[in-house]
């Protein structure tokens, strides 16, 4: 499943909110810090003591399903009804009882059973005598009137459910017609454990069967599953439905399992080696899932010669859904998607949107191996999943796009994102034990995704590729159609690789946070000798102590006689070491972490760090090693090591930078800056400092693209057209509302590149007139990307009144459910009094909000994005008050992290504000 976790990517001009790691803490911010922060289900808060290790306070007991009845083949019949959104089901399951027990216990949400019984094998049906429903543990034990002997046999059950509305389990999504009409599609969503709103099942990962599943529906709407249909015939009672039989699967976990019930049209295509994929959209758009199609079809290719083991299935469908909460969901031969993951018109799509479905459906077709074929053994290796079908999503759109320099975005995209996340004392080990199914979407978040995929990239950096590969192949084979766990991947890479596999990554996967790598140098003759050191980084400052964690970090160093090339390689497995470069004149520059690949921060000594700032302004660091460069002295800043004017100055060297990503990375550091100023009465000075950074640049690209011009030049111009606009540079606004002017009156249409640049900033500095012609855009928008392209800057404008205008428009009708958390948290975002509203908000619509989402992750990056960004030590307690009087028990780890989030910034505010605002006010002084 691919999560909407607010990456950097697409979004780059609508600044990220504070997701900040700042400073270091002053004893009575670390008062009120250990104060006001509650333990959730798996961490303690432990700012003071800096222990690394996380322990497990009381827990909802939690008992995974017995093993004395499991089954072995789902006959699987369901009877929709779109109208009255309920349904019917009828189970015939093939089940093999290994000893003899009186009661099948299942798993069963949202289901009324009707009748249940046992036939075994050769024997006379036994009716069930009761059905004993744990609605908090999602259970239900089938009780029957004599013991059900060891051997097979076949357990029926009826019963029937609700197409309910929370884009969980079997639920409706809703649709307008061609002609305009109000319709409703059935589908499904059933990672982590929502299989049992459909039917009563095992519904564990590790719980494996084959599926035989037929489907009783409207014969005009088009009716899908895992696999192909092999039958399909009028059903007898009602001559307007028809009955469709699908092929039985090959054996796979219940999450998996996968229907769809609506109306569609298709493009079809056959990958080079013989599969059938369809992309599947709304009706009348068939032309959107072109750009999908070629992407599927290229990628089934790739990852059957990258694995070496062919896709097991005859088909796959890819399909948007109008209402779906995750980004989307690698169902085996049915993948969901939101429409924006999916669908790209010719005309009137950006890059960006481009960008995006060619990684989400790269991240979806991962799994059809890694996670189908091979699965979790238990929810506790989700990251594996993720981790990696996140980190090699970015290897597949290298192999179709090369020209979109993809492995330099994941440093701004995930990387860094996930030191962010991880400096927190309130962070987690990648790999977090689970227990009750209300823990496990906890763990659907920037730890399992982008520290997973981060790692990973480590680790296949440090094997190599070509024994990654074999590695990689060797544990497919090893555990296809079966379950594993995350030490069977490191054996095979291990005996593949002969290197300390298992060793290296569970310092990286059992405990959270990473180092910090101090370094200074020394010259010897020609020798450059190199003092490395490591200690735990955190958000407020290095760890000190005598129980400082270790990792085992695998450290690569260049020099600018070749900053492509590695010049040494070692894996420092202690808390420091001394290494020896030869042959590196004293002149030259030695940098640590070439590509920005191992996953730790770095402090330079004061002396390489002067002799790597010239490397940043003639461009002879590579443009990943600049963006690291920058964002580990930002992150040092925020965590009070540097002063935060070291960042500003280094900043100002970037004037020539060229490269999309170093530009998108500095203006989301940049955004985060403007958002803790807006506490200050100096916010229009750094304003003023974005305006004269970036004028450069949006002077050299201007408007409108050159012959010649790429992807990542037409990413750049958004980004810095967008950045400017906002910050209020003059030129940009009368051309961006000249330009939007036009676009509205039909003179001139905006190209799909330049919209969300020229729409956030005539809001940003626009009256009720504008926020009406934008909310009418909104209405007469017919594609889902510019629809949420408009919601996720309504939050940019100003006045009082009309944030509360956006903030209810946001729970409207015209907003699909998914998409209010992007409108609230574009309201929170923009500014200071918006932040304000938009919590006083939620707050206010809390019941309405929580029970839209109820346990889903989208409820979690709701307060994340509402609370964030404040930095006042009194909104920490509110926070925390707020939620232990409405709890959200999937949300209390990000509850926590906003809440340490608030009071760091409040500790930053409160070390750099007046050192910020002397320098800022210096750069506008005339020289004496």
């Amino acid at each position: 499943m691919l999560l909407l976790l607010g990456r950097r990517l697409s979004l780059s001009f609508v600044h990220r909110l504070t997701t900040c790691c700042p400073p270091s803490l002053s004893s009575s911010v670390l008062i009120k810090l250990r104060a006001i922060t509650r333990v959730p289900h798996n961490t303690v808060f432990v700012s003071a003591a800096r222990q690394n290790t996380v322990t497990m306070p009381e827990r909802r007991p939690f008992v995974r399903l017995p093993t004395d009845v499991y089954p072995v083949n789902y006959g699987l019949c369901l009877k929709p009804d779109l109208i009255d959104f309920t349904f019917e089901g009828k189970l015939e399951a093939v089940v093999e009882v290994t000893q003899a027990t009186n009661q099948i216990v299942m798993n069963c949400a949202d289901i009324d059973i009707i009748t249940a019984s046992f036939v075994p094998q050769g024997g006379e049906e036994i009716n069930a005598t009761g059905f004993n429903y744990q609605n908090e543990d999602e259970k239900v034990t089938l009780s029957f009137p004599s013991s059900l002997q060891k051997g097979s046999g076949s357990l029926k059950i009826d019963f029937v459910g609700e197409l309910n509305d929370k884009m969980k389990g079997f639920y409706r999504s809703k649709y307008t017609s061609t002609t305009g009409e109000i319709r409703y599609a059935a589908v499904t969503q059933f990672e982590a454990t929502d299989a049992r709103r459909a039917f009563p099942c095992w519904d564990e990962p590790a719980i494996k069967a084959t599926f035989d599943i037929s489907l009783i529906v409207p014969k005009d709407r088009v009716t899908l599953s895992n696999m192909n249909v092999i039958d399909r015939k009028p059903y007898p009672e009602d001559e307007n439905l028809v009955e469709v039989k699908f092929a039985t699967t090959p054996i796979m976990s219940t999450y998996l399992v996968a229907f769809v019930i609506g109306e569609y049209d298709f493009v079809e295509s056959q990958s080079s080696d013989g599969i059938t994929v369809r992309v599947y959209t709304p009706v009348g758009k068939a032309e959107q899932g072109k750009f999908a199609l070629e992407v599927a079809t290229k990628t089934l290719p790739f990852y059957k010669d990258y694995f070496n083991v062919p896709y097991p299935l005859p088909k796959i469908d890819l399909i948007a859904i109008a209402d779906f909460a995750a980004g989307a969901m690698e169902n085996w031969g049915l993948v969901t998607y939101r429409e924006t993951a999916l669908l790209i018109d010719p005309k009137n799509s950006c890059s960006s949107s481009r960008q995006w479905v060619a990684l989400v459906v790269g991240h979806e077709l991962a799994h059809q191996w890694f996670g189908n074929l091979v699965t979790m053994e238990w929810w506790t290796h989700l990251w594996l999943n993720e981790g990696f079908a996140s980190w090699i999503e970015y290897l597949c759109v290298d192999h179709c796009f090369p020209e979109y320099d993809i492995w330099t975005q994941f440093v701004s995209a995930d990387y860094t994102r996930a030191l962010e996340l991880d400096a927190l004392d309130s962070s987690h080990p990648i790999e977090v034990n689970v227990g009750h199914p209300s823990e496990v979407d906890e763990i659907f978040d920037a730890i399992s995704y982008s520290k997973g995929a981060s790692v990973i990239r480590m680790l296949h950096h440090y094997t190599g590729d070509e024994d990654f590969r074999k590695g990689m192949n060797a544990y497919l084979l090893k555990f296809q159609h079966k379950n594993a766990s995350t030490e069977d991947l490191w054996d095979c890479l291990e005996q593949a690789s002969g290197k300390p596999i298992a060793a290296v990554m569970s310092s990286w996967t059992k405990q959270m946070g990473f180092p910090i790598i101090e370094v200074d140098q020394e010259q010897q003759g020609d020798d450059r000798i190199l003092k490395i050191s490591q200690k735990k980084f955190c958000a407020s400052g290095p760890h000190d102590g005598e129980d400082c964690p270790s990792w085992m970090v695998p450290i690569s160093v260049c020099t600018s006689e070749d900053p492509k090339c590695t010049k040494l390689k070692v894996l420092l497995d202690r808390p420091d070491t001394t290494i020896t470069l030869s042959g590196v004149a004293p002149d030259q520059w030695v940098k640590i972490n070439p590509g920005t690949v191992g996953f730790y921060r770095i402090q330079y000594s004061s002396s390489m760090l002067e002799s790597l700032l010239p490397g940043v302004r003639d461009l002879s660091l590579q443009p990943v090693d600049r963006l690291g460069l920058q964002n580990d002295l930002f992150s040092l800043s925020r965590a009070g090591m540097i002063s935060t004017v070291e960042v500003l100055k280094l900043m100002e060297a970037f004037v020539n930078e060229p490269n999309y990503t170093v530009w998108s990375d500095l203006s989301c550091n940049l955004g985060v800056l403007s958002s803790l100023l807006s506490h200050t009465d100096f916010h229009e000075e750094i304003q003023e400092f974005i305006r004269d950074l970036f004028t450069p640049i949006g002077l050299e690209l201007g408007w409108d693209c050159k012959p010649g011009e790429g992807h990542l030049d037409a990413l750049l111009r958004g980004l810095v057209l967008g950045k400017l606009g906002k910050a209020g540079h003059k030129p940009t606004l009368e051309e961006a509302r000249r330009r939007f002017r036009d676009h509205v009156e039909g003179k001139q249409n905006l190209p799909a590149d330049l919209r969300s640049p020229v729409y956030v900033t005539v809001l940003k500095h626009g009256d009720s007139a504008t926020l009406e012609t934008m909310l009418k855009l909104h209405k007469q928008a017919d594609m889902q990307e510019e629809k949420n392209r408009i919601e996720r800057v309504l939050g940019a404008i100003s006045a009082p009144d009309l944030i509360q205008k956006v903030l209810s428009f946001a729970l409207s009708e015209d907003v699909r459910p998914q998409d209010t958390v992007s409108v609230i948290g574009g309201v929170a975002g923009s500014s200071k009094q918006g932040r304000k509203a938009a919590w006083k908000f939620v707050r206010d619509n809390w019941e309405e909000l929580y029970n839209r989402y109820q346990a889903g992750f989208l409820i979690s990056r709701l307060i994340k994005l509402t609370v964030d960004g404040f930095a006042i030590d009194k909104m920490a307690a509110e926070v925390k008050s707020f939620f232990e009087s409405h709890p959200a028990p999937a949300a209390e780890r990000t509850v926590q992290q906003c809440c340490e989030n608030i009071l760091l910034n409040v500790a930053w505010l409160k070390r750099d504000a007046d050192d910020i605002q002397q320098y800022l006010l210096q750069r506008k002084a005339p020289p004496v």
